[in-house]
């Protein structure tokens, strides 16, 4: 699996549709569409973003490991 079906998955699980996710983002929804459809490389500033809204590990965005595996706080 490509890391972009990755980050559709992971809106969809959340009950997100883009709209309301690229309010969250403040991105543009055609950028964002772009980003899922893997038609354009997304900024490592917005994975961060991204994992930490998700609470999930950067590896499971980038489709580098099978499962998801939560942030460690950093207490």
């Amino acid at each position: 699996m490509a890391y972009y079906r990755r980050l559709r998955d992971l809106r969809e699980d959340h009950d997100l549709t883009q709209d309301q996710l690229v309010k969250i983002l403040g991105i543009h929804k055609t950028t964002y569409t772009n980003y899922e459809q893997g038609k354009r490389e997304i900024p490592f500033a917005l994975v961060i973003r991204l994992a930490k809204f998700y609470n999930v590990s950067i590896d499971f965005i980038a489709d580098l490991i099978p499962a998801p595996k939560k942030l460690e706080s950093k207490t």
